[in-house]
């Protein structure tokens, strides 16, 4: 049985405000919906100044989805933690783990956009140090005791509802992150498949004596997926989107920066025959299914790059009444 998992950024090419808030309201409607029928999992991201509104606020859009669902999982991955306050963003993961009742999952990561430190006014440079400075005091804070913090004494209540913490994993393709993860007795979530990183995580945790840690990779070929009864006529008339939202991604990374999802397509055709963007049949995405487990996790993408919100509504609607009775048998 395969993991489901419905991936949201809200992208709206153009900016129109009216499309943009019915994005976010399709977002919740359907995360509401999944929640529903018994899908796993809600994965959000986080960019800023894009100019296609690329969502900049993870955080809140968790909290809409938590206070319309009552049963499923949201992951933010990633949260661009060096971009926060430390202490309010203490606060504000502490009351989403309460109002979800420990239902936030938090990938930390560092981002690869300079622009987006300079607009939040970071320092882009010293971003491995303040990202060990926000995940430290997250740790201390959510202890609920006082503690010290640049010289002064801070407390942070509530405390979270997940005890001893919310889960916090932390994110990268670098042999750094894996020592801050293994340092702070974190898990550690790979943006790529790179199984060098998962073996130098669990060696160094054996030699630090830290037990309890994992340490999560991607799948070698990871998949967004459309369902869809006719991937030809699917890809005629979306093609366009799925593209806009490659290119977008492609665009903002360097040779240093690996992702599961980074594609090097143009054109549609060539996006179609890469496999990272995908129009299903419903048989199709029950064959990926069968395997099971956390790499054969079936991620549906139903508002990519611009996608009509009617679109995403019958690839979601079509997934949930032939796919999921295979994957999530009564």
């Amino acid at each position: 049985m395969a993991v489901t998992n419905l991936r949201f950024n809200q992208v709206t090419p153009g900016l129109d405000r009216a499309d943009v808030q019915s994005r976010y309201k399709a977002t919740i409607e359907m995360a509401k919906f999944a929640d529903a029928n018994g899908f796993d999992m809600i994965s959000l991201e986080e960019h800023h100044g894009a100019e296609n509104a690329w969502s900049p606020s993870p955080l809140s859009t968790a909290g809409a989805i938590f206070g319309a669902t009552d049963r499923i999982g949201v992951i933010i991955c990633a949260l661009l933690a060096p971009l926060y306050d430390p202490i309010r963003l203490a606060e504000d993961i502490a009351v989403l783990d309460n109002i979800s009742a420990g239902r936030l999952s938090i990938v930390a990561g560092l981002g690869y956009r300079p622009v987006e430190y300079a607009g939040l006014d970071r320092e882009w440079t010293r971003r491995g140090k303040i990202q060990d400075e926000v995940l430290e005091t997250l740790l201390k804070a959510w202890t609920g005791e006082e503690f010290e913090y640049r010289g002064r004494t801070a407390r942070v209540t509530p405390r979270p509802f997940t005890d001893p913490h919310p889960m916090v994993m932390v994110g990268g393709t670098a042999k750094a992150s894996v020592r801050r993860a293994v340092r702070l007795k974190l898990p550690f979530y790979a943006a790529a498949n790179i199984p060098e990183l998962e073996s130098y995580y669990y060696e160094l945790a054996a030699e630090q004596g830290f037990e309890g840690g994992f340490a999560v990779m991607p799948p070698a070929s990871t998949k967004m997926i459309y369902c869809t009864e006719d991937p030809d006529k699917a890809w005629a008339e979306y093609g366009k989107y799925f593209l806009h939202e490659a290119e977008t991604y492609s665009s903002w990374q360097t040779a240093d920066i690996e992702s599961a999802v980074e594609s090097h397509a143009h054109t549609v055709d060539d996006l179609r025959k890469e496999g990272i963007y995908t129009c299903l049949t419903p048989e199709e995405c029950i064959e990926i299914g069968r395997t099971g487990g956390l790499t054969d996790a079936l991620i549906l993408h139903p508002l990519c790059g611009g996608l009509p919100i009617e679109a995403g509504w019958a690839s979601l609607q079509l997934f949930n009444d032939k796919v999921m009775p295979h994957n999530h048998p009564e």
